[in-house]
């Protein structure tokens, strides 16, 4: 026989930016809760709205399995005399166990014969290890923030009102802090408050609905979606999509209605991003735009009641749009009344940070970057690229930046072509923020690409110089981001440039700044950069250990390492790859330890050495001119034209001869065979069929 569990916690308006990942937790902790207890059980629900969390446990044991339990014992030989009777050993095991000598067993294992002692423990009754596992789970659901309430001990994501806990139609039992579980939901906070009984989960699912509930948030995200495409196209338009606004009003509200609003066509003026922000940001409002995708003066509301006036609705609604539309103006146009160059100045009164100083000097440290960059990218642009770098950061002083901060980079380009600034200048300034999250835009144009990565990296190295690290999931200033940022520019536009280079000159411009030596901050900086480049790499299918044997001398030059950990790849269909991995694996193992020396070719005393060396002096040249042209599948190709010299070597010639100075030619021989190796990658690092082992 099986049950089904209900289980309902009411609380005070919770996040909703805490619900989602909530529901997943919910289902996970209590199906590890269930295995760990060996309850059996089918499908796994969790629901939520503002104020409940909901789960649903369908077909559950009323029993917990049943569990033998088997603990091995002396080995037969001590367990038993000669004649076959119980030793002391044998009698006293038993006794430990709490059972009959008789109803020991024995076993056979790797070591041998062994007694053993098995106890079957019969399971106990579901309803009442509910009560027992319901009270720690409902206070290990983890939150983003929690907090406690009255003088209770317990942390919760809002204070918890009341519990519904069924178990086949019946109270389980259970205190948590001063709330006790029954039968007893609640309906809409405003229109039906009142509680009402449960007995099942489909009784539950009619009678919130009839209380003005709507628990599942699909079925919330549906009549949204649906009701706001409605409501647009009454008004000729379509809802401006956004998934992340969507989600967050469906955890908004427990019954979701729909209103249209207006406002004044006058402030279609002001810049598209700014109308959006003021609805989208501050309002929690879906925008209306035209067949075109332009705006119309017009926006959806989501509520959490069913007005009896819509209309009462809608004007008050468009009473705070247009308070708020009407600051976006009048900042819009305050701020044009100061020129951006104006706006530089000011910086200097802006604290970027403590340790790093104003954002004047920032702009100052990363503009010297930027042409760094630039002579090396694209020396043509250096004019347009300092103009960018210079007016990047101006709009951090303006009325609209400060009421709206994701409109940085945004509100710098619209200032700017109301300047009179070079189109170019004004899109490199919105650019040169992107990506502003992962997997986001990259920038399109040289200059807000160069302008990009000189920001990104004084950040990056400033903070490394001054000990602000990423800790754990604890990355204040959004350095892991900001690195991926650069990598993926980098990547994207296939600049020829070395991060350490990079680094070397940032540092550089940071010198008065730095906490720790210059040596110290490169090193930590680029071993930070590999790390945000094997992950990614990793997670766009690339094979660990690939990346790892291409990866392991730093990945300074990122276009250069993906060309590397691809042709390597590409090459592992090739018949000679894995006795090449393992020829340089015999090469790296037999050289640990060996430092550097030069090959004398007169020590050589068999052809197995000669023919190694003609080999690699012949392969050294052709391979070294396709890397140069980055041709690495075609290297490799040359590359394993070594494995059969290399394995005729090992086969026939003692390395570690007697004689000092000719191991250690051949030693020398083996080691400009490896760093010929090491050009491309550690092969040693490679995982093949062959050879498992690193």
């Amino acid at each position: 026989m099986s049950k089904e569990l209900l289980l309902e916690i009411g609380t005070e308006e919770i996040p909703a930016l805490f619900l989602p990942k909530a529901l997943e937790d919910m289902k996970e902790m209590i199906g590890k809760e269930f295995s760990g207890s060996r309850i059996g059980h089918g499908e796994i629900t969790a629901m939520t709205t503002p104020r409940r969390l909901l789960l649903h446990v369908r077909d559950v044991a009323e029993r917990q399995e049943d569990q033998v339990i088997e603990k091995v014992g002396p080995a037969t030989r001590v367990s038993f005399d000669e004649k076959g009777n119980p030793t002391k050993a044998a009698s006293g095991f038993a006794r430990g166990q709490g059972i009959d000598i008789a109803e020991l067993e024995t076993v056979t294992t790797e070591k041998g014969e062994y007694i053993c002692a098995r106890k079957k423990i019969a399971g106990e009754e579901t309803e009442k290890l509910l009560s027992e596992l319901l009270p720690p789970f409902i206070s290990s659901i983890p939150f983003r923030k929690s907090m406690r309430w009255m003088n209770l001990d317990m942390r919760f994501a809002r204070p918890i009102h009341w519990i519904v806990a069924l178990f086949g139609g019946e109270i389980v039992p259970f205190t948590v802090e001063n709330i006790s579980s029954g039968n007893m939901s609640r309906g809409h906070r405003f229109m039906a408050p009142n509680p009402f009984e449960v007995t099942n989960f489909d009784d539950y699912l009619q009678k919130t609905r009839e209380h003005f509930i709507i628990v599942d948030p699909r079925e919330r995200e549906k009549i949204i979606t649906e009701e706001a495409a409605k409501a647009a196209g009454d008004v000729s338009g379509h809802v401006l999509k956004s998934d992340e606004l969507l989600q967050e009003v469906t955890f908004l509200v427990e019954y979701p209605s729909i209103v249209c609003g207006s406002f004044d066509e006058e402030y279609l003026k002001l810049p598209k991003e700014v109308l959006i922000t003021s609805m989208m940001k501050h309002q929690k409002y879906f925008p209306v735009t035209d067949d075109k995708g332009d705006l119309l003066p017009h926006f959806i509301t989501i509520n959490n009641t069913l007005a009896r006036d819509p209309s009462v609705v809608r004007r008050g609604n468009e009473k705070v749009i247009r308070a708020r539309l009407a600051d976006a103006k009048f900042f819009f146009e305050e701020d044009q009344k100061i020129p951006l160059d104006d706006r530089v100045e000011d910086l200097k009164n802006v604290v970027f940070h403590s340790l790093l100083g104003t954002s004047y000097e920032k702009v100052t440290r990363f503009r010297e970057l930027a042409r760094y960059i630039t002579e090396k990218i694209n020396p043509a642009i250096k004019d347009t690229v300092a103009r960018t770098a210079t007016l990047s950061k101006a709009d951090l002083d303006t009325q609209m930046v400060g009421e709206f901060a994701n409109l940085q980079g945004i509100m710098g380009r619209e200032y700017a072509l109301i300047a009179g600034e070079n189109p170019t200048v004004a899109r490199a300034i919105y650019e040169h923020y992107l990506p502003v999250a992962a997997g986001g835009n990259l920038p399109e144009t040289d200059e807000g690409a160069i302008v990009s990565i000189a920001d990104k990296m004084d950040t990056i190295v400033g903070c490394f110089g001054v000990n602000l690290i990423p800790t754990g999931t604890a990355d204040p200033y959004a350095l892991r981001r900001q690195a991926l940022g650069i990598i993926n520019i980098i990547l994207s536009k296939k600049y020829a440039l070395l991060l350490g280079e990079l680094v070397d000159k940032s540092l550089s411009t940071l010198a008065d700044k730095l906490k720790k030596t210059p040596e110290e901050a490169k090193s930590d900086v680029l071993e930070f950069f590999k790390g945000r480049f094997e992950n990614q790499l990793i997670s766009q299918g690339h094979s660990y250990d690939t990346v790892d044997a291409v990866l392991t001398f730093g990945a300074s030059d990122l276009v250069r390492s993906i060309k590397k950990i691809e042709a390597l790849e590409d090459f592992k269909d090739h018949p000679d790859f894995e006795p090449l991995v393992i020829a340089s694996k015999r090469v790296v193992n037999i050289l640990k330890g060996f430092k550097e020396g030069s090959v004398n070719p007169s020590l050589f005393d068999s052809d197995e050495e000669r023919n190694l060396y003609n080999t690699f002096t012949e392969i050294n040249k052709k391979v070294t001119s396709l890397i140069e042209e980055d041709k690495y599948k075609e290297a490799l190709i040359e590359i394993a034209g070594f494995r059969k010299p290399v394995d005729a070597f090992f086969d026939t010639v003692l390395v570690m001869a007697e004689d000092e100075k000719i191991k250690f030619n051949r030693l020398s021989l083996l080691k400009e065979i490896s760093t010929l190796f090491y050009r491309i990658a550690d092969f040693s690092r490679i995982v093949t069929e062959l050879n498992n082992e690193r």
